[in-house]
């Protein structure tokens, strides 16, 4: 059965989640004694803090995307590589046979341009089997083996290189699929010790309480957050 897509837990930038986390684990050591209290104690936090140094060294989309065009470019070169030793075989065909002839058509190089990496890799080895099976009819055009070994080794650099493209193109599923899982872990996370922290200041410092507060990132949500901390700031109170 196949394993379902995960789906964030949280609408910020994973950037934002882990300063987020790194904010909040600085205020529970603060916190550390009432924190106990409710049986989350140091060694949590400090795993806490584990998760979040794991997370941060999860390599970014960026950095993947940039893997896989790099990959991408050198899949099309090893494309037009072979392209061209196929079309410099297919000339000398042509000067031998009719290009609307069957021993012509049976290259099978028709809208090579157009074809699929698939497709390519097909007609690459089709060539080859097919004008070495006629290399006695073709010599005096110039056909040998050493042409053949030309596109024999340019459909082989271009298969390697569809199949290196397509490892970066998985790599970067499993790593989007990685960092989504670590970092739904992380809000968890981050939701439990927020709401111990809220609870412990609830009554007795506002501006202690909003700290705990974990907001999204959209402006209005900011705008009222800094509201609120100037309110608390100007009306402090001392915890019991």
């Amino acid at each position: 059965m196949k394993k379902q897509s995960s789906h964030r837990k949280h609408n910020f930038p994973d950037a934002d989640l882990y300063l987020q986390c790194v904010e909040r684990i600085r205020f529970a050591h603060r916190d550390a004694k009432y924190f106990e209290q409710y049986g989350y104690d140091l060694e949590r936090l400090k795993r806490f803090h584990n998760l979040c140094d794991a997370f941060k060294e999860l390599p970014s989309d960026d950095e993947l995307v940039g893997d896989q065009m790099l990959m991408t470019d050198k899949k099309y070169e090893a494309a037009e590589k072979l392209k061209s030793a196929i079309r410099s075989l297919m000339t000398r065909v042509a000067m031998k046979f009719n290009n609307r002839s069957g021993r012509y058509r049976k290259f099978g190089t028709a809208k090579m341009g157009d074809m699929t990496d698939a497709q390519l890799i097909f007609c690459g080895r089709r060539v080859v089997r097919v004008a070495r099976a006629q290399l006695d009819f073709l010599a005096d055009v110039g056909v040998n083996e050493n042409i053949l070994l030309r596109i024999t080794e340019a459909c082989k650099s271009f298969e390697n290189a569809v199949n290196i493209q397509q490892d970066r193109v998985s790599d970067r599923d499993i790593s989007v699929e990685r960092r989504i899982e670590q970092g739904n872990k992380l809000y968890e996370e981050i939701v439990v010790l927020c709401d111990i922290g809220k609870d412990i200041w609830a009554e007795r410092d506002p501006l202690k309480y909003e700290q705990y507060t974990i907001y999204e990132s959209n402006n209005e949500q900011k705008k009222k957050r800094k509201e609120s901390v100037v309110t608390a700031s100007q009306n402090p109170t001392t915890p019991s």
